[in-house]
């Protein structure tokens, strides 16, 4: 290369942002069609170069000349980055459990197990954090999206000037890809309007294929390919999303190593499991029942994995297991029914857990068999908080109870007990369940004050990499630790800017220091860490921690007025380097001490907006939020629309409304539906009947499923050939959550039907669930009275519909 030549590269590299010391990471010749080079990363995307060839009048005269491809530093591992849901420190094997998990085991025993690795104790914060490796009110998910409200550290939008891993790796010429579940895009930005920027492609993920939302069926999920909603389950018995998710996560790796073999990628795989609902398949249901692994009962399976984390290094010889709560019921407490019960709920969250351990071990044996995993470091977190008690104290047989504040008595539940986990549920758990596998801390999910609520085993391997392979780290460390991590072995930088808005810095640390054997007990570089979920709160510092008891019980969704969320709570401290499973409380020995933490948990709430503090939970669940129903009353549709999510969709819940349609109906009659919101476990449908042999076909039916606990239907005429209006008007008995109310359906100005509405659904229908016009996605409303299978199509036409609510 002459003389020239090396100036005009110069140039076009510094022009890409590359300072003299990256010129060397320059391949082939620059300018040519072939040349790559990597990039300093402080800018992102880096500035177009400046042509580096010739220009003269005549093409023969000139020299083209191609911007090099960027690429990143030469070394750069693939990164598979998975995290399952809900799952407890103590619930795979890997961490002292006894449901068994061989792919995270297998990680393990080729790398490191972390102990004393810690998340939000919530489901979207904790991904929030991990993606941006930031705190979770920095990037604006102090809670879950769906109770979002509007100060900076709660409106469930990540900002701008705090830019994703997906964002850095993809600049920095990484394919990057995230599989699962989405609970980051806000609620209110989930339709198909848009906007589109907090979806997963809008975060730097070229390649989205999940679930938006908190949680979804496994049998029939809320299913997207980027941005467009997808049905891959219908006419497919069987189908579950773990399996299809697993095979989708294998083939786009197939496909990036066939394509492009040199490119590092960047997975981020996160299954649903093993978040409510419960669905495994029928094979692993048993395969786990027949183990009889939970026979005993949670009191003695505690004991059991206690015992276990003892035996493996998990936990110090030292380690006391803490108390059982008294709010939980002991085992031996139990009536043989409850027993039954209880037993059959753990086996099919034991199958749950072991069935998606197995599918994230097909994802790890497709790297190896791509020849690919020497070059890959593998992040395995198990779960994003700790397990979960949102099922109440007996279960449910439909998580949505729960959430709308309705308990199930054992004996009701019995109904649904031969095809528990079946596509006929969305179960979860008794309380008891998640206590045991949380062992051996205390409290579970929704609780930050308290390991059981935010200690997550994590494992990692990098073949070559890690010299202390099997080993165990004791260091604390956070979720916010990943990104920084993921960077420091890729040889990334943070950048200074993406889209020209400056970066905040990263918050986290990396925990690369851990993987040299020397380090095994080296101090934790991560020295400080603040702790907040709804009201309830800790700090870690220096192997100490200050928390305050929880006020409020996870089991028990409560219109209670909490306390006051500064003075209504006590303190508790602990010194966690002596005693890992905080099981002494030093606070009452210490004030000194204990002050001095309180202090320091303020200063960092002030640093990261955790401010204000608030600790209630329905009423924020129902807070105005800027979606695009706000402030309207009424809605006009025609023809066919599917898949708007709730946040888009006149609610009517809590209140009157009128739904009125015009519809035409061709010779020979019409079925399907007209329009719908919900499903299986709760909802509501007008439409015209499918009928049997063809009998009753086409009569007006109004159906409201509360709960899958009762349906309540109002029922009108066949409608004949021609045009004709319905309309259902709702009085409710409100105002207040849940009333009930009158309802009248009337066919061509005549009233057909008058019911009574014992209750309504108080907060929220299935969020996994939509609303639908002209035809019903995923799951029915109606179960055997006026039973159809979707999708339901209306085979008439919808000239009209609009919703007047009051």
């Amino acid at each position: 290369m002459g003389i020239g030549q090396n100036m005009l590269a110069g140039a076009a590299l510094l022009a890409l942002g590359c300072g003299p010391a990256l010129a060397q990471q320059v391949t082939g010749t620059t300018g040519s069609p072939g040349a790559t080079t990597t990039i300093e990363g402080k800018q992102l995307p880096p500035p177009d170069p400046k042509f580096g060839g010739v220009i003269q009048e005549r093409a023969s005269d000139s020299r083209p000349w191609w911007a090099p491809r960027i690429v990143p530093p030469k070394g750069a591992p693939n990164v598979l980055l998975i995290m399952t849901d809900d799952q407890g420190f103590g619930a795979p094997s890997t961490f002292g459990g006894v449901i068994p998990t061989p792919a995270m085991d297998r990680i393990a025993n080729q790398g490191l197990r972390f102990t004393n690795f810690h998340s939000t104790s919530l489901c979207s914060p904790t991904r929030a954090a991990l993606i941006t490796g930031r705190n979770h009110h920095s990037v604006g998910f102090g809670v879950v999206g769906e109770i979002a409200t509007g100060f900076p550290g709660y409106d469930s939008i990540i900002p701008i000037e705090k830019g994703t891993v997906g964002t850095i790796l993809k600049e920095n010429g990484y394919a990057t890809s995230w599989f699962g579940k989405d609970h980051n895009t806000p609620s209110y930005q989930s339709s198909q309007a848009g906007p589109f920027n907090q979806w997963p492609t809008g975060m730097g993920f070229d390649y989205f294929y999940g679930f938006v939302g908190g949680d979804a069926s496994q049998w029939q999920p809320n299913l997207f390919r980027n941005t467009t909603a997808i049905y891959p389950f219908e006419g497919k018995p069987g189908w579950n999303m773990e399996t299809a998710m697993a095979d989708e996560a294998i083939q786009h790796i197939k496909q990036l190593k066939e394509i492009a073999p040199g490119k590092p990628w960047l997975v981020y795989y996160v299954p649903g499991a093993t978040h409510a609902p419960h669905h495994p398949t029928p094979e692993w249901i048993k395969k786990i029942s027949d183990m009889h692994l939970f026979d005993d009962g949670w009191n003695k399976l505690r004991e059991t994995i206690f015992a276990n984390q003892k035996r493996l290094g998990i936990m110090p010889q030292n380690a006391q297991l803490t108390p059982w709560p008294k709010g939980l019921p002991e085992w031996e407490s139990l009536g043989l029914e409850e027993k039954k019960l209880f037993i059959k709920q753990a086996d099919v969250y034991g199958a749950y857990l072991a069935y998606a351990d197995n599918e994230i071990g097909r994802v790890i044996q497709a790297v190896e068999d791509l020849g690919e995993l020497d070059n890959t470091l593998i992040i395995y977190i198990g779960g994003d908080n700790g397990a979960s008690a949102e099922g109440m104290i007996n279960g449910t047989p439909n998580e949505f109870t729960t959430f709308n504040g309705v308990p199930v008595p054992v004996k009701d539940q019995f109904l649904w007990y031969p095809f528990w986990g079946s596509e006929r549920t969305f179960p979860h758990f008794a309380a008891g369940w998640a206590w045991a596998m949380d062992t051996p801390f205390k409290w579970v999910k929704q609780v930050p004050s308290h390991f059981g609520g935010t200690a997550q085993g994590m494992v990692m391997s990098w073949p070559g990499h890690i010299n202390d392979v099997g080993g165990i780290r004791r260091q604390f460390h956070h979720v916010i630790d990943i990104v920084p991590t993921i960077l420091e072995a890729s040889g990334i930088p943070a950048p200074d800017a993406i889209n020209g808005i400056e970066q905040r810095p990263i918050e986290g640390v990396s925990m690369m220091y851990t993987w040299d054997k020397a380090n095994t007990d080296a101090p934790t570089k991560h020295t400080t860490q603040y702790f907040e979920m709804l009201g309830n709160r800790a700090i870690y510092q220096d192997g100490w921690v200050a928390a305050t008891t929880p006020a409020t019980l996870p089991w028990e969704l409560s219109t209670a007025t909490p306390p006051d969320v500064i003075t209504g709570y006590n303190w508790e401290l602990y010194n966690v380097q002596n005693d890992p499973t905080q099981f002494n409380d030093l606070a009452a020995k210490m004030p000194e001490k204990l002050k001095q933490m309180q202090d320091l948990f303020y200063s960092e709430a002030k640093k990261y907006n955790v401010l204000p503090l608030d600790n209630s939970t329905l009423a924020r669940w129902n807070a105005p939020r800027p979606d695009l129903t706000a402030g309207r009353t009424e809605f006009s549709y025609a023809g066919e629309l599917t898949g708007v999510p709730k946040s888009a969709a006149p609610s009517i819940l809590n209140k009157s409304y009128t739904i009125t349609t015009e519809v035409e109906i061709p010779d020979g009659g019409a079925e399907g539906m007209i329009v719908t919101e919900g499903g299986r476990f709760g909802g509501y449908g007008l439409f015209l009947s499918k009928g049997d042999f063809g009998v009753g076909r086409g009569k007006v039916v109004f159906l409201y499923n509360l709960l899958d606990l009762k349906r309540t239907m109002w029922e009108g005429p066949e409608l004949e050939p021609g045009k004709h209006t319905i309309v259902f008007d709702f009085k409710s008995d409100g105002p207040g959550l849940g009333k009930g109310g009158t309802g009248v359906l009337s066919v061509d100005g005549k009233e057909v039907a008058t019911n009574v509405l014992e209750h309504g659904t108080p907060v929220t229908f299935p969020e996994d669930e939509t609303f639908d016009i002209g035809l019903d996605t995923r799951t029915g409303v109606a179960l055997l009275e006026y039973r159809y299978d979707t999708p339901f199509k209306f085979t008439g036409k919808i000239d009209k519909l609009t919703f007047n609510l009051q």
